[in-house]
């Protein structure tokens, strides 16, 4: 006798029960059960089970178990899955084609145009020669240490999906600070983006698209990567002096001007470092994306996990703290510098 015979009993479903069955596959439990052939027994209030759906499967064989709940949701996404694809493969097909290209650009072009291109992009943005020899010293590390195309490509997906999430993101956030039902009904949106975790966003996309198509990953890392860019915007811009936004009005500025030479100028260190943020997480999710054939030192790492290979793995992940360093020192130099210009 199952423990929960008499809900169903006292209910009058006695007959509904004897009826159907489950057709969902059985659990790895229950296998293991019906291989021992064990037998039902007594139990003590101590160990009465959870009247979950499996529990009640087991005193009435109508009731769903808990397993065709998440074969119901696998059967509803395979169901709707050509029609999202023919949606969604124009709309995402450019990003594939962004990757691709940029990919291309920065592992066709010689070593000699490269790094003295991102060396002096870093210049421009700090003026630090002190940076700008730290930048030189590691790219040079990972070249002689045969990990220069790996790093190049891990970058090459950092500078496509973090531009897409500013390009993305800033405008989300500056609507949400503008609009409070937006705002309300946006955050809920992020704080499942943030806290869902990274392994997840690669389920539902598989399906989607081929782990061929670079836009796989692509989307995963900017889904992952884009929270903080959007968070920071919109409050940065909310914190903005309200006694600053009244002389704005006083002198006569229409909501366009005050928003591109008031409140996007005195919100940029707090937009600044959600891109910073930005970048790291896309860094972060790099990784983990090689798990869908994303290239760069993800996929060392990967096969220092699969191989047991200690050493590739470990330098491997050197190089990714490595890039996370000049990546993070760079843009706080930016910040810096924008920081130093508003005090003047």
């Amino acid at each position: 006798m199952a423990t929960y015979d008499f809900v169903f009993s006292s209910l009058g479903l006695k007959d509904w029960c004897s009826a159907g069955t489950s057709d969902a596959p059985m659990s790895m439990a229950q296998l293991l059960s019906k291989t021992k052939g064990e037998q039902d027994t007594e139990t003590s209030i101590w160990d009465v089970p959870f009247p979950s759906m499996d529990a009640l499967n087991e005193a009435c064989p109508a009731f769903p178990q808990s397993r065709e709940l998440t074969k119901g949701l696998e059967e509803g996404f395979l169901a709707i899955k050509d029609n999202l694809s023919v949606i969604l493969d124009p709309i995402t097909q450019p990003l594939s084609w962004a990757l691709d290209g940029t990919l291309y650009g920065m592992l066709s072009a010689p070593w000699w145009i490269v790094i003295p291109l991102l060396l002096a992009v870093v210049y421009f943005v700090s003026k630090s020669w002190k940076l700008l020899g730290f930048v030189a010293v590691s790219f040079a590390t990972l070249a002689f240490i045969d990990y220069y195309e790996y790093a190049m490509q891990t970058l090459a997906i950092i500078f496509v999906c973090a531009f897409l999430c500013v390009l993305l993101g800033v405008p989300i956030g500056i609507a949400m600070s503008r609009n409070d039902m937006m705002q309300r009904l946006t955050i809920p949106v992020l704080d499942m983006l943030q806290t869902l975790p990274p392994f997840v966003y690669l389920i539902p996309l598989i399906f989607l698209f081929s782990v061929t198509e670079s836009k796989l990953y692509g989307i995963a890392i900017i889904l992952y990567a884009i929270v903080p860019v959007i968070r920071l915007t919109n409050l940065g811009i909310r914190l903005v002096d309200k006694d600053v936004i009244e002389a704005a009005d006083a002198f006569g500025m229409t909501p366009r001007q005050k928003l591109f030479k008031v409140q996007i100028p005195l919100a940029l260190p707090n937009i600044m470092a959600g891109v910073n943020q930005t970048i790291m997480m896309s860094l972060a999710m790099v990784v983990i994306a090689s798990l869908v054939s994303a290239p760069g030192l993800g996929v060392l790492v990967l096969r220092g996990i699969r191989n047991l290979e200690l050493g590739v793995g470990l330098v491997a992940g050197l190089g990714i703290v490595i890039l996370a360093v000049i990546l993070d020192r760079v843009t706080k130099a930016s910040l810096a510098r924008i920081n130093a210009a508003q005090k003047q």
